[in-house]
């Protein structure tokens, strides 16, 4: 933008402030302030900026008497000579013969979408009449009543309990000031649009008072949670309960079964309230609910709405001496906010002695500058009014009373494996089970017979912005505990049936390895927070360069800060604990997106780490979409991490995606591992091994033997015994004792499946056993066998992750011939080798392109073995020391002395 202008701004508030700052930080020159008087001898924030400057401020309190223009008003005006008026808010009428005066005219901000919701209360009406967006628009000024043509215009998503705090704080505000800096800017330049506004969709909405809001009751849920959202906090929503009117703030839809409470009767309301632990719930005439937080009385003072039965007196606090210089502390920053009155006294309160929110803040900060360790938020002051109440609150929360509150879960409950299981459906977001911002949901399914288990919370990128913050301030502020491990032993039924119905995993296999390694995998990273500064994670060098040689060079090990952990749905829990435990015995704090297909264990992991004492804001848990949610948390700013587990095509797309700001990556992906069986191996046992490293959890498994290399003499006869030992398995509910084979995990899946045994049968594959879905309710699929596999097809270079045995012969004895076979794949996870020649199996391990290799064995992971694969499998480590490395970062540090 290459032209300046001489502007005056007409308005007041902070909006109006950082406009100011903006455009003469820009280089335009401010010719004259006009702003409103002085209130109980405090000046207006835009006033304030401006005098500090030097700017020439005029305090008018009118512009016009008896509608006409004061004409020494518009004098003063006209002195200043000013190019282009520019309002970014402006509550007072301005004549229009200072709206024309200037060579320019004069801008308007207004926070809504132009022709909708002219007039002054404009996001209150945004979301009293349920929009799903919002935004602002600048117009041009002209003798209608926001009419004139369009400059330019933003718009947002509304989320589902979005308040007009939220609305404003988060995009209007924000992106309000960058597009009025950027309308002067084109205005000076000469390039700025005058759109005329459409007639269609025009809307008007008078200025809601406190005397028209309030709650008619007989309307859908929906519609009384926009009514009360569209007034907080200004004006309040308000109802008459006992006599009194009493004003509603914090609302949100509640999808949920009816919760246990204590009725209460609302004027008007055809059913009663009830005051639960999370709030007081309120019914709509359509049956659903609707969640209110806070409740603030006739006198101003303002309650938990789950408070509203207990004793309204609390046995005031005897303070000690330190509690008192702080008590007084906190007098002088009220007095020096508060300078229009006199002397704060114990009834002195805040808001009726003329603060408003933006000294909430001011006051807020002040505090914590004096007393770090004083952790107070803005609903704090709404709650506590008075200064005797506020220091008595201040007080408590300084001694640290009720600094852990009560985890409040809602469940979904369900009488399975002869137990009643209880799964939290929420998004686990700064140690709290909370809806999706958006209230946005999805059903998911127990495979086993297609049923819907819970509709759960499906994560929006505002939940995402809201879990990496909380881990930030966790990374940089807190502590945990170490106690987890036990938590889930005690709990390991109750996990390996969620995860059995969630899954399909065989409740036996779930109970084992999928929470029994979760345990040993705690257990065993819990080992290594204490020692991770020692040996070589911190080390003294030698250093010879420097002469004379007095100085010291040592290393030192840090946490990286925020993770982001995205994982699949074939092993829900124990891939969580596998990237989850060594990123928390670093120091770290965590972002974690379950599969959206099986989120239920990871939200029921998020409740025990709550109970296990782990600080708000550690673990976050947002269920939802990969497109959406791990997209978001790849590309996001303050995520310093990124482990992923899951398809080599998604892994691709998150190294593209975390290069924005080059955050640190590991990826353990897609297989297709090869199993080499020999002649001299022992056949029944190889038998057995070949079956598990198949079809272990239904094949649904990262290192699967995705192709088996069966020498020619033993090659029939293995077939043969696979498919006798196949007949003999059980296909069944996964809760069954006996079954030894469960569903696939979903319908999408067990489809992919049976396309790729057609592919196999159409390339020329001998189908030997199954490729067929068994016919039962569910998402099952007999266990396959292919044989006469060439290297060329489909199933050869492509991994199932399924049922799906791929055999090939190899010529007897041809070692290096079955070698390269092997090798020629672009994964590189797993491997295995079948033969009593051990110097012949140790050769073999070693020409083998794959991050592990099994020898005479398969699917035998440890916790304290590092996991992970070559090439396209992708890169770094899971579990053992080595794992750690991928959650720390080396500093060195060299002292002269």
């Amino acid at each position: 933008y290459q032209h300046k202008l001489k502007l005056a701004l007409i308005g007041q508030s902070i909006f109006g402030q950082e406009v100011y700052n903006k455009l003469r930080k820009e280089g335009h020159k401010v010719v004259g302030v006009f702003t409103v008087p002085d209130k109980n001898g405090q000046a207006d924030p835009l006033a304030l900026a401006a005098e500090k400057d030097g700017t020439p401020v005029f305090k008018f309190p009118r512009w016009r008497a008896k509608g006409k223009p004061i004409q020494e008003v518009v004098a003063a005006y006209k002195s200043v000579g000013a190019e282009l008026n520019v309002l970014p808010f402006c509550t007072q009428f301005i004549p229009m013969d200072v709206i024309d005066c200037p060579k320019h005219g004069s801008i308007i901000y207004h926070p809504s979408i132009l022709p909708r919701h002219r007039g002054a209360s404009a996001i209150n009406w945004t979301l009293i009449q349920g929009d799903k967006k919002a935004g602002f628009t600048i117009f041009w000024a002209d003798d209608g009543l926001d009419t004139g043509p369009i400059l330019l215009q933003r718009e947002c998503d509304v989320g589902q309990n979005d308040t007009v705090d939220d609305l404003y704080n988060r995009f209007l505000f924000p992106e309000g000031v960058k597009a009025m800096v950027e309308a002067v800017h084109l205005i000076a330049d000469g390039k700025a649009p005058r759109i005329p506004q459409p007639k269609e969709g025009a809307t008007y909405e008078g200025i809601q008072k406190k005397e028209n809001a309030e709650i008619s009751w007989d309307q859908p849920a929906a519609a009384l949670h926009n009514w009360i959202r569209g007034h907080d906090k200004v004006p309040g929503a308000w109802a008459t309960i006992d006599g009194q009117v009493v004003t509603f703030y914090g609302s949100s839809l509640l999808d949920a079964s009816v919760p246990t409470g204590q009725e209460l009767a609302i004027k008007g309301a055809s059913r009663p309230g009830l005051v639960t632990k999370n709030g007081l719930v309120v019914f709509g005439n359509d049956g659903k609910m609707v969640l209110v937080r806070n409740l603030q009385f006739e006198d101003g003072k303002m309650i938990p709405a789950s408070k509203y039965f207990s004793a309204d007196e609390t046995t005031a606090l005897e303070l000690t001496e330190e509690e008192k210089k702080m008590a007084e502390d906190i007098r002088a920053i009220w007095k020096g906010i508060l300078s229009n009155v006199a002397v704060i006294e114990d009834s002195t309160d805040f808001f009726k002695s003329g603060a408003s929110s933006m000294h909430v803040v001011r006051m807020l900060e002040e505090i914590k500058q004096k007393y770090s360790g004083l952790q107070l938020q803005n609903e704090d002051v709404y709650m506590a009014t008075k200064f005797a109440d506020f220091i008595q609150m201040a007080v408590r929360k300084f001694r640290g009373e009720g600094k852990e509150e009560e985890l409040v879960i809602d469940y979904v409950s369900k009488n399975v494996n002869n137990m009643t299981v209880n799964m939290p459906y929420q998004c686990f977001i700064n140690g709290q089970f909370i809806n999706a911002d958006d209230g946005k949901t999805y059903d998911t399914i127990n495979p086993a017979d297609g049923s819907v288990i819970a509709s759960v919370s499906s994560a929006s990128l505002a939940d995402v912005d809201k879990a990496v913050a909380a881990a930030k301030e966790a990374f940089e502020n807190g502590e945990w505990g170490r106690i987890l491990a036990d938590l889930m032993e005690e709990h390991q039924e109750e996990l390996a049936t969620i995860e059995s119905i969630d899954s399909g995993a065989v409740y036996t296999l779930a109970l084992k390895t999928h929470v029994g390694m979760s345990v040993q995998t705690f257990r065993y990273f819990a080992g290594w927070c204490d020692k991770i500064q020692a040996s070589e994670y911190g080390a003294t060098i030698p250093i010879n360069q420097a002469r004379p040689n007095h100085n010291l060079t040592f290393t030192k090990k840090e946490p990286i800060g925020v993770c982001a952990i995205v994982i699949p749905w074939n092993y829900p829990l124990m891939m969580l604990a596998w990237k989850s435990a060594a990123c928390l015995a670093a120091g770290n704090t965590l972002v974690l997106k379950p599969a959206q297909v099986t989120p239920l264990t990871s939200l029921k992991f998020a409740e025990l780490s709550a109970k296990a004492g782990f600080p708000k804001g550690v673990i976050n848990i947002l269920p939802g979409s990969g497109g959406l949610v791990g997209q978001h948390l790849s590309e996001h700013p303050d995520v310093r991490k990124v482990g992923f587990t899951g398809s080599t095509p998604t892994g691709k797309q998150i190294m593209k995606s975390a290069a924005t700001n080059l955050k640190k990556v590991s990826l353990e992906l897609g297989g297709k591992s090869p199993l080499i069986i020999f002649s001299d191996c022992e056949l029944d046992r190889a038998v057995k091994m070949g079956m598990g490293a198949v079809y272990f959890n239904k094949g649904e498994n990262c290192i699967a033997a995705g192709r088996l290399f069966v020498e020619e003499s033993i090659h029939d006869e293995f077939v043969r015994k696979v498919v006798e030992e196949i007949k003999k398995m059980k296909i069944g509910d996964p809760l069954d004792r006996s079954t030894d084979h469960g569903p696939q995990n979903h319908k999408a899946h067990l489809e992919k499946l049976l396309q790729y045994c057609e592919t196999g049968v159409k390339e020329g594959a001998t189908l030997v056993y199954g490729g067929r879905q068994v016919r039962r309710p569910g998402f099952f699929m007999e266990p396959t066998v292919f044989t006469d596999v060439e290297d060329h097809m489909y199933i050869a270079q492509e991994e199932s992750f399924g049922p799906v045995m791929v055999i090939s012969k190899f010529k007897n004895g041809d070692v290096d011939g079955v070698l390269r076979r092997a090798n020629t794949t672009e994964y590189g996870l797993a491997s295995g080798v079948f033969t009593k020649d051990i110097s012949k199996a140790l050769y073999i391990s070693e020409k083998l392109e794959a991050g592990t290799v099994f020898i005479n064995t398969y699917n035998k992971t440890d916790v304290a073995a590092p996991f992970g694969g070559f090439k396209q499998s992708g890169f770094g480590k899971d579990l053992g020391e080595e794992a750690l490395h991928e959650y720390l970062r080396t500093k060195a540090i060299t002292v002269e002395y």
